[in-house]
């Protein structure tokens, strides 16, 4: 959230030659970006002061005007993250310096009258890892496709985001979307957007972040409609994140408190996360389900900036003006038994253990899960239990949330197998996004289809992926009936859509009555 007052409206864009590009503009100052193949492009535009020296863990402050015309061809640094999950590496080349707070916008035209639907994307990576300019999240065919504005931000991950300490708002990472979002509301008109028909859209942490932007009182009237991309179950308690915190700061040698974390370099802190993270199997009985995901940050349901959890929120009518569109992968904890060479090699021991610790029950939910699944073998009951625990329940909870609150809300499961690697990959985590984006050799799509091209069907999919989102950025209808509790109403996503019940009855089942609340402290 932006802490002071707005400046006036943005003006109408300034003339440009076909050779300068496109000039907007904004409230801080004009910007000048490139015409790509249909599009005006700009990279880089503050929508925030940087959150360094006195503004280090503090809430995002409007970003300082400037004097002439600013060149917004280039992706604004990353914030200071995490090298990776599981194999999975961040950001490896990008701009240097501290100007982590910026977004990116590609527009059919810069056409104030134009007002386009216009949709905010924020990216995931297990709120410890991220940057708006990898290359997989290049809006073009999104933007040129659908007819509508993209924009993508920034915000800080990891400790200077999502760290609980003392002296700091919580949850930074979020209050910077929310100060990104302000930022649309004022500015979009003249990029041809309309601040009227905003629509945020996110996979995985950044469902995460929709999913929590629908429960904050400071992001209402900020978005018309949201669209959450595998939905993460994991927030935390204030007990539990303050722990955390300890553990952290601990890790750089220092107290958990705002002004001693902020005599070290951001980058520097990256590597108490990294540190933590290895260590954390060893916290299971203080910090429980929390500890075998190696992610030691989450939104911070401190009462405050996060008020309650997402269910709790929209199930009490938080979101009811807000049309959404949620769903999840068939196989999402697929990706990580890969990445991390487990796959095929979980023992029965293993598979034992994550029954009773992510189940529903304890022990009880082991028998459960078995009892539904009597032929499974240890692995595919491992990925099950983590898939159902960590992405498909908790996306099917927000849709039933939303619909109990009174809105709105449509379900999707994608179950289109992944084609590299001969298949073995299979509907994961994180397929979504070349298909959404069409961006099929960028980042984890090189896993996705290795060895193999992409074909004729992988291009329809891809289709009808930005077909349904941009629809739905545009009339609140994705093309399929909304969600509701007897008939289950989902979207199948494959080589031939179909629509039909929740197809993970029995995973709906194994977890009926269940509630998602805040992660506790055990210890």
């Amino acid at each position: 959230m932006i802490t002071n007052e707005s400046p006036e409206s943005p003006e109408s864009p300034e003339p440009a030659s076909a050779a300068e590009g496109p000039v907007v503009r904004t409230t801080a100052g004009a910007v000048r970006g490139r015409r790509e193949d249909g599009l005006a492009v700009f990279r880089g535009i503050p929508f925030a002061q940087p959150p360094v020296g006195a503004a280090r863990f503090a809430a995002p402050q409007r970003a300082q005007p400037w004097d002439g015309t600013r060149e917004a061809y280039a992706f604004g640094p990353p914030p200071p993250q995490d090298l990776g999950i599981q194999g999975r590496t961040g950001v490896l080349e990008a701009p240097e310096g501290d100007d982590w707070l910026t977004v990116n916008v590609w527009t059919p035209a810069p056409d104030p009258a134009a007002r386009r639907p216009v949709m905010v994307w924020i990216y995931g990576g297990a709120y410890k890892l991220g940057h708006s300019g990898s290359p997989g999240y290049d809006a073009q065919h999104i933007a040129r496709d659908g007819d509508v504005v993209v924009v993508s931000l920034n915000y800080r991950v990891g400790m200077e985001g999502f760290a609980q300490i003392e002296g700091a708002p919580a949850n930074r990472g979020l209050l910077d979307q929310v100060a990104a979002l302000e930022w649309v509301r004022e500015n979009i008109t003249a990029f041809g957007g309309d601040p009227d028909q905003v629509t945020v859209f996110g996979e995985s942490a950044g469902a995460g972040s929709v999913a929590s932007l629908l429960a904050m009182d400071r992001a209402r009237g900020l978005f018309r409609r949201a669209i959450a991309q595998s939905v993460p179950g994991t927030f935390f308690s204030l007990d539990l994140a303050e722990d955390i915190g300890r553990a952290l700061a601990a890790e750089a040698g220092l107290r958990p408190t705002a002004a001693d974390l902020a005599t070290t370099d951001p980058r520097r802190l990256t590597e108490a996360g990294q540190a933590l993270g290895a260590k954390m199997p060893q916290y299971v009985d203080r910090w429980g389900r929390i500890a075998p995901t190696v992610t030691p940050f989450s939104p911070v349901v401190d009462g405050e900036v996060l008020p309650t959890t997402p269910w709790q929120a929209l199930a009490a009518g938080s979101a009811r003006d807000v049309d959404l569109l949620v769903g999840h992968n068939r196989d999402e904890f697929r990706l990580f038994l890969v990445m991390s060479g487990m796959y095929g090699k979980i023992t029965e021991e293993q598979a034992t253990g994550a029954l009773r610790l992510f189940a529903p029950g304890g022990a009880a939910g082991d028998h459960a899960y078995r009892a539904a699944h009597p032929d499974a073998s240890p692995s595919e009951l491992y990925e099950r239990v983590q898939t159902d625990w960590l992405f498909a329940i908790p996306s099917l909870r927000l849709a039933e949330a939303q619909t109990a609150g009174g809105g709105r809300a449509h379900l999707y499961e994608l179950t289109w197998g992944a084609p590299g690697n001969g298949g073995l990959l299979g509907a994961c985590h994180g397929l979504d996004i070349p298909l959404l984006f069409g961006t099929f050799q960028a980042d984890l799509a090189n896993l996705l289809w290795a060895g193999t091209g992409v074909t004729p069907e992988a291009e329809a999919l891809s289709a009808r992926f930005r077909a349904a989102w941009t629809s739905f950025a545009r009339t609140g209808d994705p093309g399929w009936p909304a969600y509701d509790t007897e008939a289950r109403t989902t979207q199948v996503l494959d080589t031939a859509p179909t629509v039909t019940a929740y197809p993970e009855e029995t995973s709906r089942r194994l977890w009926e009555g269940y509630e998602f609340g805040p992660s506790p402290l055990l210890g």
